[in-house]
């Protein structure tokens, strides 16, 4: 299918410090999807990205509120279209995969389209890069089930309903893990398509930490791990509590079996109260499962509250 010519499309890209490379982004990106607007949203960038990306004839808006995730909250709050294009300021993804990525979610009906990275070029994609990226990968797809092979990709393809039922939490690069996992939790049709991902031109510099946004993005899966599925996160605990309390319990019982004394008393106050903390961690599972539930049902609702893109495409 071609995309009709009336669906609205927004290209986002998050700048920090891009000078040399926005302007090559929005003119790729114009050519590729003529009938796109391009947005910049400036980071507090300190070499003139916003005048270059102004320049080149995006629409520029700034974010006093550092950090990716402060970033992607406002485009999503501020933003109207149909069908809504998200990448990085790099230059690193491949702008002709757009139309194709644009045309799956609109064919399928699809709230997300992940551009899952495919790179041959050592620079591009480096192998502690490659291994954390996989790792996550893997944490993610043990705490929740079906996930994508590329949950850090910065190059993805939105539905409205998708982005209008998005409540963005973090402030960083962590912002990527939560995406995925949002469009998990509430079961959403999503797909990948491989794109080829490219290094940075001579002279652009990462903002990527690779140790630092790596511990912050597993600190965000423990996190999501423990808001969307405390059932699954509290009985972990619960069960390490009350198998500690058997165990350290165990010695002091055979005594008492044998001679009818306790004479460990501190150890069998501590069991007790190791067994009675795993209890209180199990009824606090419980309790946040329901809530967790309910929260995700209303989440549910302003997300069916938008018209989907197949819904869209039928009307055109």
């Amino acid at each position: 299918m071609t995309i009709p010519s009336n669906t609205r499309i927004a290209i986002l890209v998050p700048c920090y410090n891009e000078a040399l490379t926005i302007a090559a982004i929005v003119r790729d990106f114009q050519v590729c999807l003529p009938q796109a607007q391009v947005y910049v949203f400036d980071n507090n960038s300190t070499d003139g990205t916003a005048d270059v990306a102004r320049a080149a004839g995006a629409i520029v808006r700034n974010v006093p509120a550092q950090g990716k995730g402060s970033v992607v909250r406002r485009m999503f709050a501020d933003i109207e279209a149909d069908a809504y294009v998200m990448v990085d300021g790099d230059d690193t993804y491949d702008a002709s995969v757009a139309p194709q990525l644009v045309e799956r979610m609109l064919d399928e009906g699809l709230d997300m389209v992940v551009g899952n990275r495919v790179s041959t070029e050592q620079a591009a994609y480096r192998p502690g890069h490659r291994f954390g990226n996989a790792m996550l990968t893997g944490c993610v797809s043990f705490i929740f089930g079906r996930t994508f092979t590329d949950i850090l990709s910065g190059y993805r393809v939105f539905s409205r309903r998708y982005v209008k039922s998005f409540a963005a939490h973090s402030a960083g690069f962590e912002i990527e893990t939560e995406l995925t996992v949002h469009s998990l939790a509430l079961r959403m049709p999503v797909a990948e398509v491989a794109t080829v991902y490219k290094s940075r031109p001579e002279g652009s510099v990462s903002k990527l930490n690779t140790y630092r946004d790596g511990f912050r993005i597993l600190g965000t899966i423990f996190r999501l791990f423990k808001s969307e599925r405390p059932l699954a996160f509290f009985t972990i605990f619960a069960a390490l509590s009350a198998m500690l309390s058997v165990i350290l319990a165990e010695p002091v019982v055979a005594t008492y079996l044998q001679t009818g004394l306790v004479p460990r008393l501190p150890t069998a106050v501590l069991c007790a109260s190791l067994m009675l903390f795993g209890v209180i961690l199990l009824v606090c599972g419980i309790v946040l499962d329901a809530v967790t539930k309910g929260r995700i049902e209303q989440k549910r609702f302003t997300y069916l509250a938008h018209p989907g893109p197949a819904t869209h495409d039928h009307a055109a």
